[in-house]
């Protein structure tokens, strides 16, 4: 095979031949992965609503609807419905108050406004401090646990800024950031309120 002499135009044509290739793969690549990745969230997303709002027989999923919050934020809200009765709901939020932006709840109410459970989506924080969110909020102990929590007429706070809830060590941004994920959902929730839901209008502010 003749060797390409080195000029200015072979170079041109090699470089472009490489980048050709190179798009191709990677266009192949993506359609490969795209259609395992998206059912991977997909399943992520079904398994974390039945562990927010168990014992539905509904699909939440395929009945999801949005609620516009304040600041052109918006909750993504799956109803839990048994027979034709609603049981609760799942609702994902996002705070971009974290210490490394955006955290991403979702948080399982009874149509009152009680904390069933919740799991965390998504987050940026510092690895070790960050995902101590997940079993922080829930372990029984002191003051950290915000499960079986009405929120009516209630806003979580940490106890630093007037509330009951105790902070992650050393990590009150991130701390502060989950709650306020949280408040939202409870938000949407009452900002929802009809005849299905039951809820009442959180507007109060309390601090609990």
């Amino acid at each position: 095979m003749a060797k390409l002499e080195s000029t200015f135009k072979n170079m041109i044509l090699s470089l472009g031949i490489i980048c050709l290739l190179s798009a191709t793969i990677l266009a192949g690549v993506n359609n490969f992965t795209q259609e395992p990745i998206a059912k991977a969230k997909k399943d992520k997303l079904e398994n974390a609503i039945r562990e927010v709002v168990p014992g539905f027989d509904n699909n939440p999923a395929s009945e999801m609807y949005k609620v516009g919050l304040a600041e052109s934020d918006t909750a993504i809200v799956y109803p839990a419905k048994k027979g034709d009765k609603l049981i609760g709901a799942a609702i994902e939020t996002v705070s971009m108050k974290g210490f490394s932006g955006e955290i991403r709840i979702l948080t399982g109410l009874t149509p009152e406004g009680k904390i069933i459970n919740y799991a965390v989506l998504s987050h940026a924080e510092t690895p070790g401090l960050g995902d101590k969110m997940d079993p922080w909020f829930k372990t029984d102990k002191n003051n950290q646990s915000i499960i079986d929590k009405s929120l009516q007429g209630v806003t979580l706070k940490l106890k630093k800024n007037g509330g009951d809830i105790d902070a992650i060590t050393a990590a009150t941004i991130t701390s502060n950031a989950f709650l306020d994920a949280v408040n939202k959902a409870y938000s949407a929730l009452a900002n929802n309120s009809d005849a299905e839901s039951g809820a009442t209008d959180a507007s109060s502010g309390a601090t609990n």
